[in-house]
């Protein structure tokens, strides 16, 4: 620990060593030189047809990434998983553009390759797709964790895909502050399961460095991906204000 940057948001949600968790981020590739992520690269692999590179051009997965498993390592900050491994699946391109259809590819291939236990992270969203739906339900009946941003657009989730999913296994993510107040961006609604931070948390950046300063259910998901590595399920420590629903989340926590 001696040496780490350990951010509010970790403080937060708790942290431990998940040496040996394997968890999926699909999103916009990692920066595989990051010297605090453990990086599969063989496992590793780009959705974008005609590119063929998992690095990380826009940042956002690799911010992602350093949430749920920055390495224990005496520098940079520490990951909720610390010194998990992270693979990469890449359906964002440089400018941090997607397509549903390489979402559902990655799904499927999280279904296809990952084991029970495995977690995946999905810090991305679309209006309302079965066949997205669909395929993050059937992965999640074999045993694989999901973690899933519920969104920025200060809605009600239930027509967003994969945030409106509520299956076992599934968890939907909304976003809160320092103070433990709901963000006024993150969506909400009956399929979110906990809350946890998503206002000026400090991240990994591509480069090889942290920062500070980051938003979004985006980086609210990565902390309980991280606590579904370490526990396998999620607990909680009390509950948000100003949840804009009629049932307060609770705080995501590794305990």
């Amino acid at each position: 620990m001696a040496g780490e940057n350990l951010p509010w948001n970790i403080e937060r949600v708790g942290y431990g060593d998940g040496t040996g968790k394997t968890v999926w981020v699909i999103d916009s590739g990692i920066d595989t030189d990051h010297p605090d992520l453990n990086v599969d690269l063989t496992r590793s692999l780009s959705l974008i047809y005609g590119n063929p590179s998992f690095e990380d051009g826009y940042g956002h997965g690799t911010s992602v990434a350093g949430i749920i498993a920055a390495k224990n390592n005496g520098s940079g900050m520490i990951g909720v998983a610390a010194n998990a491994t992270i693979i990469a699946l890449r359906v964002f391109d440089d400018a941090g553009a997607g397509t549903l259809s390489r979402a559902i590819n990655a799904v499927l291939h999280v279904g296809n390759n990952a084991k029970a236990g495995d977690v995946v992270n999905m810090s991305l969203g679309s209006g309302m797709s079965t066949t997205l739906d669909n395929a993050v339900r059937t992965a999640a009946e074999k045993g694989i964790l999901f973690a899933i941003a519920a969104g920025n657009s200060s809605v009600d989730c239930y027509q967003s895909s994969p945030a409106r999913v509520d299956a076992p296994g599934v968890y939907t993510i909304s976003a809160s502050d320092v103070y433990n107040r709901l963000w006024d961006r993150s969506n909400f609604g009956a399929s979110v399961d906990f809350a946890a931070p998503g206002v000026n948390v400090t991240v990994t950046t591509k480069g090889g460095s942290i920062g500070g300063g980051a938003y979004g259910t985006s980086m609210a998901a990565p902390h309980v991906a991280g606590i579904l590595a370490l526990r396998g399920t999620v607990y909680s420590q009390g509950t948000i204000t100003g949840d804009k629903d009629t049932t307060p989340d609770p705080i995501a926590s590794v305990k």
